[in-house]
């Protein structure tokens, strides 16, 4: 019974899918009624997550059944919270905008809680197959997502972008496994990780270009350069809720895999891909940056900064490998999971608030249509500048903990160039985060723009107030709610500490 409830939360979410699946076949249920079932289902699996997240465990339940194809430990644990806490988010933030869409319908939330499920099992994936499947779980729900209203030609534009570069990418994981099981006749991380730690470099050369070849899927499902030429298109065509939830949630999702196989797999080898890695962080880091600054529409702003971002985290993989002869700095895995809480936070209040003011009109698109915000609607306008100052990491907020956590690491692991280039770019996100605090704070309000008896008194702003609330605990939590240990930084460091901790079990 012990074994079946590590289980639970993954396959509640798989029930809830279903059902609302099978609620969509009748009209006489709501959009409001599909979102409560879902919080419902979501919550579930969230209580069953959060019993188990202070605990040090792992464990391969049901062997004869699962072959060992999912492993369930805190690792995996972590990052469940993470993304049943975003998606959960996502519902209540997209509450109003799911409501005024007519062609939101109740099959859409069913797909959502899919997407869900498969970007869990990529937490829990302990075999390469099995990855690929749950990625392509993942990914399919989103396409359909993206380009859910077959009526707006960009969306209809968003998802063949989508869908086409991501079925040829997903070639190169597929003849990576071939690869890798070529050269050790196993897909299983456990037993590669074996291979890999008794086989000099000489028997391991399948194994280098096949996992390269899966590296390249990776990073093109989390924008890096030169695999991001998808990112403006898709995010500025998908609906504005679901662009907020490939933003941060699905990107969490990716990168829960990419670290469970760095540091439980091929951390022996992990330095042959330090050059590689260095060059894709600068140029994602300078091209992000180049594009971030050139866009007028708020939202591919947001989406270029995203692939900045990337680079950030990229900084932090590449810092796990040491140059003074250590095999791993664990530091740098802290810092890394850290960073990906800030960052799920500070992007899906962005995109969030950004879906929540646009959710009764069109209007608000661009830089030039955001002015005037704080005095017609001064309480979001503060919310967006606490995200805003979070994604540029400016002191008081989870962001800026989240980035010096990330430069500090990289910089104890001899990567200070690459440190420096970082911080710059960092300083440029400045510039395009805070002209629309400008335009919000010190531009007269466009007339057009002017919405006439708005109610924010809603689901959607209260779930972005709470956002808002944490992003700013997580920056100087310690500081004033010490008095509550739950929301100090210490905690989130002592968590993703227990998190990695637990991949070492044997």
């Amino acid at each position: 019974m012990s074994q079946f409830l590590y289980l639970v939360p993954t396959i509640t979410v798989l029930i809830g899918a279903l059902t609302l699946m099978f609620m969509s076949m009748y009209d006489r249920f709501s959009v409001k009624n599909f979102i409560t079932v879902s919080c419902i289902f979501l919550f579930i699996a969230l209580g069953f997550s959060l019993v188990e997240v202070t605990n040090l465990y792992s464990t391969l339940p049901y062997e004869s059944f699962l072959n060992n194809v999912l492993i369930f430990d805190t690792f995996a644990n972590f990052f469940d919270v993470l993304l049943i806490g975003g998606t959960i988010l996502t519902l209540l933030i997209g509450e109003h905008y799911f409501q005024h869409r007519s062609y939101f319908k109740g099959e859409f939330f069913s797909i959502l809680l899919f997407a869900l499920f498969g970007m869990m099992v990529i937490a829990h994936a302990n075999e390469l197959v099995v990855a690929y499947i749950a990625l392509e779980i993942a990914s399919f729900s989103v396409y359909i997502m993206v380009g859910y209203n077959s009526n707006d030609p960009k969306r209809v534009e968003a998802i063949f972008k989508y869908l086409v570069l991501g079925s040829f990418i997903g070639a190169f994981y597929l003849l990576g496994v071939v690869l890798v099981y070529g050269a050790t006749a196993t897909t299983n991380l456990t037993q590669l990780a074996t291979f890999i730690s008794s086989h000099s470099s000489e028997d391991l050369i399948l194994v280098y270009i096949g996992l390269t070849l899966i590296l390249f899927t990776f990073l093109f499902k989390v924008a890096a350069f030169p695999f991001q030429s998808w990112v403006l298109d898709v995010y500025r065509g998908a609906p504005m809720v679901i662009t907020a939830f490939m933003a941060s949630t699905f990107k969490i999702a990716i990168f829960s895999f990419f670290l469970r196989t760095i540091l439980d797999t091929i951390a022996p080898i992990i330095d042959f891909w330090d050059t590689i890695i260095s060059v894709i962080i600068v140029l994602t880091l300078v091209f992000g940056t180049w594009l971030a600054i050139t866009q007028q529409i708020i939202k591919r702003m947001l989406a270029a900064s995203s692939i900045v971002h990337t680079g950030y985290l990229l900084l932090a993989f590449i810092a796990l490998s040491y140059k003074d002869g250590e095999v791993l700095n664990i530091d740098s895995a802290y810092a890394i999971m850290f960073y990906l809480i800030a960052y799920l936070l500070s992007a899906l209040g962005s995109f969030g608030l950004a879906s929540h003011i646009i959710s009764e009109t069109n209007v608000r698109v661009t830089y030039d249509d955001f002015k005037g915000l704080a005095k017609e609607r001064p309480f979001l306008a503060a919310m967006m500048t606490i995200f805003l100052f979070s994604l540029a990491g400016i002191p008081s907020t989870i962001g800026f903990i989240g980035k010096f956590y990330v430069f500090t690491e990289a910089i104890n692991a001899g990567y200070t160039s690459l440190t420096i280039l970082a911080i710059f770019a960092t300083i440029v996100s400045v510039y395009y985060y805070f002209k629309l605090i400008a335009m919000m704070y010190f531009y007269p309000t466009k007339q057009e723009c002017v919405s006439e008896e708005f109610n924010d008194k809603r689901v959607s702003t209260y779930a972005i107030a709470f956002v808002a609330i944490l992003t700013v605990l997580g920056g100087i939590g310690s500081a004033i709610v010490f008095f509550i240990p739950g929301l100090t930084i210490d905690t989130l460091i002592n968590l993703s500490q227990t998190a990695v901790q637990s991949l070492f079990l044997k």
